[in-house]
């Protein structure tokens, strides 16, 4: 999840996903057959028809997991945003798969492939951070210039920026100046 939602670098603009061949890739990396190009699509994973079109809800996607990750810093997700990420997951099929040593996890549906795979990987994914209390550590920066997302490793899990030497200097900053005024 941090690494699809990672895709995109707010402060630079460079989103990896919508770059020449950048779904593709992301999806080699994560073994995602028939999302973009892969698996008989054809074409470039950013371009037109079916490969722009899953581009386009991957990106949904992408958006609405920063959003909750952002709400984890304190910043309530919209009820548009709630209810796009509902809506994505909802349709996420899992299953519940009991290994040879009795332990349960969900986990995608045999043959999904495409965006209903990496929906399902992530909700997986968000069910099972939130079963062992770790979901609400991956956090946005609330740092509206760089909303990057990252795996909060305090004692108390409390941390806010995804760096205290950048973000949080400036955040600081910003209201010692505020005050300065």
């Amino acid at each position: 999840m941090q690494e699809l939602t990672n895709t995109l670098d707010v402060e630079t603009g460079e989103d990896s996903l919508a770059a020449p061949g950048g779904l593709d890739e992301f999806a080699r990396r994560h073994g995602i057959e028939g999302l973009g190009g892969l698996g008989g699509l054809g074409g470039k994973g950013s371009g037109a028809g079916t490969g722009g079109r899953q581009l386009a809800e991957v990106c949904e996607l992408r958006e609405a997991l920063r959003a909750a990750c952002l709400a984890h810093t304190g910043t309530d997700m919209s009820s548009a945003e709630s209810a796009t990420l509902g809506r994505l997951l909802a349709g996420a099929p899992l299953v519940v798969a009991v290994d040879g040593t009795g332990r349960a996890a969900l986990r995608p549906a045999d043959g999904l492939t495409g965006l209903p795979l990496l929906t399902a990987r992530v909700a997986a994914g968000i069910a099972t951070a939130e079963s062992d209390g770790t979901w609400q550590r991956l956090k946005a920066c609330p740092a509206h210039d760089c909303l990057w997302v990252f795996y909060d490793r305090s004692p108390a899990g409390r941390g806010r920026w995804c760096s205290m030497a950048v973000c949080g200097s400036r955040a600081k900053m910003r209201t010692y100046r505020a005050k300065q005024r």
